[in-house]
């Protein structure tokens, strides 16, 4: 995982999780991308509408999804733009205050889901830190 993962997902909800799921983790993963995706998509044509009714159920959707893999940065601001959507609901105002929420919310959505899928790729290198040493990729070079 990269640094700018850090802080992004919680590794041992993530790990806890794939370990439970086995080997319909990556299925489930794919399950999550498209259906974030869309949701994220659903949230910024809501805010563009001004559509406070349409915010809620997208973003509840991708933050309850995105806990179950660990990725609290991204259900937290999810579960603010629901929130402001249900108080929106009540108070019958628009949350034109969530703008930033919803303009951060595609990028980190992005970041999530590359950090998950480096984490679930086989190929991904694991310790880009390794010395070249501990590695065989110089082996038999001069």
């Amino acid at each position: 995982m990269d640094e700018a993962a850090d802080g992004v997902v919680d590794w041992g909800e993530f790990s806890r999780l794939r370990a439970e799921l086995g080997a319909n983790f990556v299925r489930i993963l794919g399950y999550f991308r498209e259906d974030a995706e869309k949701a994220v998509e659903a949230i910024a044509l809501a805010m563009q509408n001004r559509d406070a009714a349409a915010l809620v159920l997208p973003a509840h959707k991708v933050k309850a999804e995105a806990r179950q893999f660990g990725a609290e940065a991204l259900a937290n601001l999810a579960e603010e733009i629901e929130d402001g959507g249900r108080h929106a609901l009540e108070t019958k105002l628009f949350p034109d205050h969530l703008l930033p929420q919803v303009a951060q919310l595609r990028p980190l959505y992005r970041q999530t889901i590359d950090a998950l899928e480096e984490a679930t790729n086989p190929l991904a290198q694991r310790h880009p830190g390794a010395s070249r040493a501990a590695s065989n990729q110089g082996f038999g070079r001069l």
